[in-house]
């Protein structure tokens, strides 16, 4: 009996499914070919009312183009920091197809410098992106009133 249940189970096994429904077509995609079209985009598209209120982690998928092919929110934080997983900011780039990837986060205090935790952490992603061909080409730290770039910086 108890091998019957075994057969069972090992019937009973959930579907991968991998795709990506792009709504827009990709003529009408907006291009980024700067930090600041990133910003810009970016900030068209983050809440406003989290912006200065709690620490955000975004990512920017883009295609071989530059195309924007979605903007994923990784994780939500408190006034000071939120966690970030990689295998999810990896997963999701993996999942649309993206060609490269850029980090964004917000400092709800507004101060644009980076901390040493935002450096490591960058490091990190950027080692995990050129082990799978999946690059980062930027990390973007914005507030309303600017933005900070690592590419523009020479910090990647």
């Amino acid at each position: 009996m108890e091998a019957l249940n075994e057969i069972i189970r090992l019937n009973e096994v959930a579907e991968i499914t991998l795709a990506y429904r792009p709504k827009i077509k990709a003529s009408q995609r907006p291009k980024v070919s700067c930090s600041r079209q990133v910003y810009e985009v970016l900030l068209k598209f983050w809440n406003p009312d989290c912006l200065e209120y709690t620490e955000q982690f975004q990512v920017m998928l883009l295609s071989r183009g530059n195309r924007v092919l979605g903007i994923c929110t990784i994780s939500s934080g408190g006034t000071a920091g939120t966690v970030v997983d990689p295998k999810v900011v990896f997963a999701a780039g993996l999942k649309a197809n993206a060609s490269s990837i850029v980090l964004s986060h917000n400092h709800p205090s507004g101060n644009l410098l980076p901390s040493e935790q935002d450096r490591r952490l960058t490091k990190r992603l950027v080692e995990i992106g050129r082990a799978l061909d999946l690059p980062i080409v930027d990390h973007v730290i914005l507030s309303p009133e600017g933005y900070f770039s690592f590419a523009d910086e020479g910090e990647l």
